[in-house]
């Protein structure tokens, strides 16, 4: 039997990063700190009361992706990525996101380099329409080398939003026969970059040179892996003033068992996803497991990877093409790709097959 290639071979464990999460249960004895002391449990993060509204206050990295901007030598977009993986979580909630600050940490703070990454950051800041109103960047060449000498760094990006009472987005009453409404993603985006590294890039053990062409590919393999995550703010707000939006998820780590978090917010549904559309890069990756050490399943393509959509929104059944036709105002494309089911299971229809991911 041939091996399998998973994304924890690839380093990211899934079974251990659920067992360290648990720690995070520590916190729920600071939800009553603070000036209004109230902080409300949705499934994708947490929102804090603050006057006569609610605050969404998101930190995220782009993980290894910055790996891939070392290797290609090509900072001005990592930025955004940095940005989107803020952003398109603070949305979740049903917030508007209002500001974002940036956080550098790097082997050497080169300016050409703070200018290349910070040109990404505008790039992101305008996509969401938000301000940067500060941030930081830190040297600390003793813990961050990198893959060349004097341009190791690591990106972290935080972000508020805040959302009416009325607003917010429980995930509390979705029922079967609701349908899933998918956003098409720009790529890889910036998760499951372990696995990406490891099967295409001969640095990490793959296949190809970072500025080898694929067959059947117009540009480099690193661009393909590099392509900024979308952001969604605008195109969500859109959609979110069209219709009734009953959960709205970021499809990133976990990917498609991710959607099992709304299952303790509305017990007793599942999920069945039915449309995926992914781009050539996820093809590749996939094709080449079997050259460089082992078989990626369709079952781990689908609990890694996006597969070609980067956000979903759960909305009413009647209310699917409200919904995409506000979406696609933004230019961004959108299809229904599932439905909310009773069976309480997470199941994939792909390549002709009936895949139980949870």
């Amino acid at each position: 039997m041939p091996k399998k290639l998973t994304y924890s071979e690839a380093g990211v464990d899934r079974e251990t990063r659920a067992k360290s999460k648990q720690a995070l249960s520590m916190l729920k004895g600071t939800y009553t700190l603070g000036r209004y002391g109230k902080v409300v449990q949705l499934p994708y993060g947490n929102i804090f009361l603050a006057g006569d509204r609610y605050l969404d206050l998101v930190i995220e990295g782009v993980g290894t992706k910055v790996l891939l901007a070392q290797l290609a030598d090509k900072y001005d977009t990592i930025g955004v990525d940095g940005v989107a993986m803020a952003v398109n979580d603070v949305i979740r909630s049903g917030a508007t996101p209002l500001a974002l600050v940036d956080n550098f940490h790097a082997h050497v703070s080169d300016p050409d380099l703070v200018k290349e990454w910070l040109k990404g950051i505008v790039k992101g800041a305008e996509e969401s329409d938000c301000p940067v109103p500060g941030g930081e960047i830190g040297d600390v060449a003793s813990i961050i080398k990198g893959l060349t000498e004097g341009k190791g760094f690591d990106l972290i990006v935080a972000s508020v939003g805040d959302v009416q009472e009325k607003d917010i987005i429980s995930g509390r009453n979705i029922k079967a026969g609701d349908a899933v409404v998918g956003l098409r993603s720009s790529g890889v985006h910036s998760n499951g970059i372990s696995l990406v590294r490891k099967v295409l890039f001969k640095e990490w053990g793959g296949k190809y040179e970072p500025f080898d062409v694929p067959d059947g590919f117009d540009r480099e393999v690193v661009y393909e892996a590099l392509e900024p995550t979308k952001i969604y703010v605008k195109s969500f707000l859109s959609a979110a003033k069209a219709v009734t939006i009953k959960g709205a998820i970021h499809i990133t780590g976990d990917a498609y068992i991710k959607f099992d978090r709304f299952m303790k917010y509305s017990p007793g549904i599942g999920f069945e996803f039915t449309n995926f559309k992914p781009q050539p890069i996820f093809g590749l990756i996939q094709e080449t497991g079997p050259e460089v050490g082992g078989t990626i399943t369709d079952e781990e393509m689908l609990k890694t990877f996006n597969m070609g959509w980067g956000f979903a929104v759960v909305v009413d059944k009647t209310d699917v093409d409200k919904a995409i036709d506000a979406i696609e105002k933004c230019a961004v494309e959108a299809e229904e790709i599932g439905k909310v089911t009773d069976t309480g299971k997470i199941v994939a229809c792909y390549k002709g097959k009936r895949l139980a991911l949870r």
